[in-house]
This record gives C-alpha cells, sequence and structure tokens, in this order.
C-alpha cells in the first residue's frame, strides 16, 4: 500500500491585542466538517509557505496579516493524506479589520489557554505545545 500523500499547508496564529488567538471552524461538507483549525490553506506550487498564507487568509477571511514570525514546520498523518504544516506566528495588517467567515462555518476568538477546548483538528494540535503558541500580544 502506497503511503498517503502529504499537503504542504500554512495556517496563521493571528493575535489581537487582548492575546487572543483566532480559531475558524470548517465547513460541515469538508473534510474535518466542523472541525476548529487555525486558519490558512494549501501551498500552490512554487509557492512559499508565507505567501500562501498571505493570499489564503485574504480569499478565506478578507483581510490582510502580517507576520511575525514562523513556527516549526511539522508533519501529521491522517488515515489517507498527511498534512505538512507550517505555521505562523501573525497580526492583522489593519488592526481595525474584522475577518469575515467567507469558507468557514463559523469564526472565534480565543484565549490561547481557552483553544484546548476547541474541537480541533488533529494536525493543529501539536501547535498547542509549541512554546511559540504563548505570544504576548500584537
Amino acid at each position: 500500500m502506497a503511503p498517503p500523500k502529504t499537503i504542504p499547508v500554512a495556517c496563521a496564529l493571528i493575535m489581537d491585542r487582548a492575546g487572543r488567538v483566532l480559531l475558524a471552524q470548517r465547513p460541515a461538507h469538508k473534510h474535518l466538517g466542523l472541525k476548529w483549525e487555525f486558519p490558512g490553506g494549501k501551498i500552490e506550487p512554487g509557492e512559499s509557505a508565507a505567501a500562501a498564507l498571505v493570499r489564503e487568509i485574504d480569499e478565506e477571511l478578507g483581510c490582510r496579516i502580517e507576520i511575525a514570525r514562523a513556527l516549526p514546520s511539522f508533519v501529521h498523518h491522517y488515515e489517507t493524506v498527511s498534512v505538512e504544516m507550517h505555521p505562523f506566528v501573525c497580526r492583522l495588517a489593519d488592526s481595525n479589520a474584522i475577518p469575515e467567515a467567507r469558507e468557514h462555518a463559523a469564526l472565534a476568538w480565543a484565549k490561547p489557554a481557552e483553544v484546548s477546548g476547541y474541537d480541533l483538528a488533529a494536525a493543529d494540535l501539536p501547535i498547542l505545545d509549541d512554546p511559540g503558541f504563548v505570544i504576548t500580544p500584537a
């Protein structure tokens, strides 16, 4: 049996001034429907992870972000697919911008300590253990 296909994905830990992080709930009809995740998406061939993230956040949330720094990348294996995750700590480029759930069922702002109370997609869980996850507000 062939190993699962690996998909490169970038995700944003968008922090606000209050120290909360933005979570997005996956649409019910998609893979991992109604699970919560850090917003982002697939990295296209020839595209850097940072460029993909900026593009995906604009498309999915209708806002621009500034990337503060990258967290370590890792691979998560689901039964039929593997995800090569590239997480970035970010902030909204315009602090007055209000992200829109254009492609998600819902959005939520949560303190880092509250995030584990959400039903997160398994590929997002390792981010909670990264020391860079608990950061100062943007």
